[in-house]
This record gives structure tokens, C-alpha cells and sequence, in this order.
């Protein structure tokens, strides 16, 4: 493949930094109304956070613009490390997290989308720093690779390789032939998705301030809130809760089938076996399932699910179930109950949720139904092949068959998932959590879920971890939201042979 093109790797790396000082600013203003003195740390860090991508950009003019693989899935991984490391830098310099440990594990929770906090406190906050805070998630929802490939063509570079590694997943639909036109596709239908649920969310009860927060944070399926008790402080606003529950199961659908939804071409939608399998099949379940173990397990909800039950028991328990399954299952990660106080097995369905994940071409962590779907497929055929073993059984995924290679990736891509899970657990054990925590540590932050259970439940924060497990955690997240390969390859050592 040739010697690695490192110009056009530095030279990506400060377009990605510029484009996240950019974003700091936006959050100056909210400091400079509510008079804070975080402002100078924000306006300061979005300042350095230019003048270095600025530096990375003109001190690397590459003779060439073409990017290959290699220079693909670098210019991925080290773009998220480089808006991990530039994004920390309000929380270090405004001084609301001082510690770097924490600071990174916030600032790569926020890229990643996962939404795990080292937060004790969320609301003595400065503003500023709070819709920075969620302006990560929104940044890292889409994925700024995807932004900038909308614009690299102004700079002379092709963006294919960028996309491939931004979205390793076996869902390859496109909107358009032009992979510039589906990026300006995409970021068109999600920057109106946020405005309107802003605007609805405002409607329904909350201030402008904790609307456009939980907005970024919901279609981002980011997590972060602006109160300490996450959604459930709006559990007197019942309205914003179902808001945010039809927007999380948006945001947790493939992007494609959203844009020919609002195309008017509905039945796309619906004749999609991931959708269906997602919608119903998942979510619908789960939440039936967790309506019946709340209303008859416990004859004081108030235990469980926090009051006022504005509309009832029912309503609330319907609410509640299809509010925590939805935010589970698209690892978006708002809390409106405990569900590990609704009983163990209600904990035991949750925990079994966190591997499921959102659909592929959403901004949903976790495995993607699809990959589950095909695993289950073929799983079946090799009961029929063992009966008859000269049969030509191909896994069919909508309608088409799945060729080999697709599948093989599929079963690789869980199994090292499940891997990683297991041998994270280990090493969060000897870390210093407890087992139950240390499961749901792993596959929270391996998932970009975000409440998990044990001491890490939803209830909770990740403050007291010790900070190799808050690095290790981090790496997680990194790797999940990457998809694994992305990221794994680079440990390999024919990545980096020349040949």
C-alpha cells in the first residue's frame, strides 16, 4: 500500500481541530449572558484549539491528496483522539473540571456519545461549560469526519476512504452517488431534527436553555443532561418525556430510511426487516415486558419510578418502560427511573439490552440490530444445512442475499466484541470495582450506553473510579463508538508494513 502519506493525516487532523475551536465559540455567548468567569476559559480554548489546527493545516502541504485506507482509518482514530485532547481544554482552562483523568473521560464520553459522568453536581455547572458539554455529543453524534467531508472537496480532497472507516457497519445505502452530497444530506436532516425537537421541547414545558441541551443530546443519542436527575427532573412534564422518546427512537433508526420518511416514501420504512426487528421486535417487547414487571411488582410505584404520576399509574408505567427501553436500546442514556430497583429480572433485560444498539447508519453505539439479525439467520440456516448438508442456503437481508464475506465480518465483529467485553470486565475488577459494577462499566462504555448497573447504575456516577479505570473506560468508548476495527487494526503489525 506504499509509505503512509503523514502530511495529509496532520493536515486532516488540524481541519478537524479548527472545525472544533469553531464549535467552542458557540458556547462563549451562554457564558457571557449568565456573566460566568468560565467564559475566559472557553473563549481561550477555542483560541489555542485554532491556532494549533491552523498550525497542523499550513505546516503540511502534501504532494498528494489522495487518501488511502491507511491514511483512512489514522486520520479517524487520531481525529477523535484530537478532538478528545482539544476538547477537554474548557473544562481545564474555565477550571470546572480541573483533573486531566476526568476531564478526558467527560470530554471522550461527550465525543463518543456515551454519556457516562464523572459529574456529582451537573446544575452548579457554569452554562457555558454545560452546552459545551452537550455540544460534544452533537459533534461526535454524526461524526465530524462526516461534516468535513461535506467540505474537503473546497480543499482538493476526496473523502470515500474517510467515510468507509467513519461507517465500517454492513449497511453500505447511500442518499446520493456523491459521497459530499449524502454528507450534506445527513447534517441537513440533522440539524433540523434538533430544531425541531428544541422547539417542541419548549412547547411542552422546558426553558430554551434545557431544550436545546436535550435536544443535542437526544438525536446525538448523547445522554448528557443539564440536571442531576437527568429527564426524570421532568417527570411532572410528561409531554417533553414522550418528545424525547420519539426522538430517541429517530435517532437510534438508520438515516437513510429517516430521509425517505420525510421523502413521503413511508413504506420504505416499514418494509426494512432492521426497522421492524428494531421497532417491535426490541423496543416493543422490552417495554411490554417492563410495563408488566412494574404495575404488578410493586404496589408503591412510588419506589421505583419518582413521583408526581401526573396521568396515573398506568400511563406512568407505560411512560417510564418505554422511556428506559428506548434510551437503552439507542444507548442514549437519559433517566427518567432506577430501573435496577424495578427487580432482578428487570435489571437482568436491561443488562441483556445493552447489546443490542440502535440501527446501523444511525448515531447509535452498541452492536446494531442489524449484525443480529444476520447472526440469527445464519445460525438457523446451519440448523438446515446439518439436515441437509448439499443444500445452497443463503443468509436473504431484505429480500437480497448477504454475500459470505459480509456474514463472516458480522460473526467476527461479535465475537471480538464479546471478547473485549469479557476481558474489560476482568481488568475493571482489578481495578477496584466490584463484579456486577465491573460488567456494567464494560459493556456501558463499550456500547456508548452510559447508566449501566451495580455502582455504576443509573442512579449514579463514574466519579469514583480510580483513574486507570476511568482511562480504561475511555479507551472503551473510543473503540465502541469507532466500531472496533477502526481502531483495533492499528494494533496490528501488517497494518503498518509497507507492502
Amino acid at each position: 500500500m506504499g509509505t503512509l502519506n503523514t502530511k495529509i493525516i496532520f493536515r486532516f487532523l488540524g481541519i478537524t481541530a479548527i472545525l472544533n475551536g469553531l464549535f467552542m465559540f458557540i458556547a462563549y455567548p451562554f457564558s457571557v449572558y449568565n456573566d460566568e468567569n468560565a467564559k475566559w476559559g472557553i473563549l481561550g480554548s477555542g483560541i489555542v484549539t485554532i491556532i494549533v489546527g491552523l498550525l497542523l493545516y499550513f505546516l503540511n502541504k502534501p504532494k498528494s491528496t489522495n487518501i488511502q485506507k491507511k491514511e483512512g482509518y489514522l486520520i479517524v482514530t487520531l481525529g477523535w483522539l484530537t478532538l478528545s485532547i482539544t476538547g477537554m481544554l474548557p473544562y481545564l482552562l474555565s477550571g470546572a473540571i480541573p483533573d486531566i483523568s476526568n476531564a478526558f473521560f467527560e470530554t471522550i464520553s461527550g465525543y463518543s456519545t456515551t454519556g457516562s459522568s464523572i459529574l456529582t453536581d451537573i446544575e452548579s455547572m457554569p452554562k457555558g461549560i454545560l452546552f459545551w458539554r452537550s455540544a460534544t455529543h452533537w459533534i461526535g453524534g454524526m461524526g465530524i469526519i462526516v461534516l468535513t467531508i461535506a467540505i474537503l472537496p473546497l480543499l482538493g480532497i476526496g473523502g470515500m476512504q474517510l467515510f468507509m472507516a467513519e461507517a465500517p457497519g454492513p449497511s453500505a445505502d447511500k442518499l446520493h452517488p456523491r459521497i459530499t452530497d449524502t454528507a450534506k444530506r445527513l447534517y441537513l436532516i440533522y440539524v433540523s431534527l434538533t430544531l425541531i425537537q428544541f422547539l417542541l421541547l419548549k412547547v411542552a414545558g422546558m426553558t430554551w436553555f434545557d431544550a436545546i441541551n436535550h435536544a443535542m443530546a437526544t438525536m446525538s443519542t448523547g445522554g448528557f443532561s443539564t440536571k442531576n436527575s437527568s429527564v426524570a427532573f421532568y417527570n411532572n412534564l410528561p409531554f417533553a418525556q414522550y418528545i424525547i422518546i420519539l426522538f430517541m427512537l429517530i435517532a437510534g433508526t438508520n438515516f437513510v430510511l429517516t430521509y425517505f420518511a420525510l421523502k413521503g416514501k413511508i413504506q420504505r420504512v416499514f418494509q426494512s426487516e432492521e426497522f421492524k426487528y428494531y421497532f417491535f421486535g426490541i423496543i416493543g417487547v422490552a417495554s411490554i415486558v417492563s410495563v408488566i414487571i412494574i404495575f404488578f411488582q410493586d404496589p408503591n410505584l412510588q419506589t421505583t419510578i419518582e413521583h408526581p404520576m401526573v396521568y396515573g399509574k398506568v400511563e406512568s408505567a407505560i411512560r417510564h418502560s418505554l422511556f428506559m427501553v428506548t434510551s437503552v436500546v439507542t444507548t442514549t442514556g437519559f433517566v427518567t427511573a432506577d430501573f435496577t430497583m424495578w427487580s432482578f429480572f428487570a435489571t437482568g433485560i436491561f443488562f441483556a439490552l445493552f447489546f443490542t444498539g440502535g440501527s446501523a447508519g444511525s448515531t447509535s453505539g452498541g452492536v446494531k440490530v442489524v449484525r443480529h439479525i444476520v447472526m440469527l439467520k445464519n445460525s438457523f440456516l446451519e440448523f438446515k444445512k446439518a439436515l441437509h448438508p448439499n443444500a445452497i442456503l443463503p443468509v436473504r437481508y431484505d429480500g437480497k442475499s448477504v454475500n459470505k464475506s459480509i456474514v463472516f465480518n458480522i460473526l467476527s465483529f461479535f465475537i471480538i466484541y464479546m471478547l473485549i467485553f469479557i476481558m474489560s470486565s476482568v481488568v475493571l475488577t482489578f481495578f477496584g470495582l466490584d463484579f456486577i459494577s465491573a460488567l456494567g462499566a464494560a459493556a456501558s462504555s463499550l456500547g456508548n450506553i452510559g447508566p449501566a448497573i451495580g455502582s455504576v447504575s443509573p442512579v449514579d456516577s463514574y466519579a469514583h473510579l480510580s483513574i486507570a479505570a476511568k482511562w480504561f473506560c475511555s479507551f472503551l468508548m473510543l473503540i465502541g463508538r469507532l466500531e472496533l476495527f477502526t481502531v483495533l487494526i492499528l494494533f496490528t503489525p501488517f497494518f503498518w508494513r509497507k507492502n
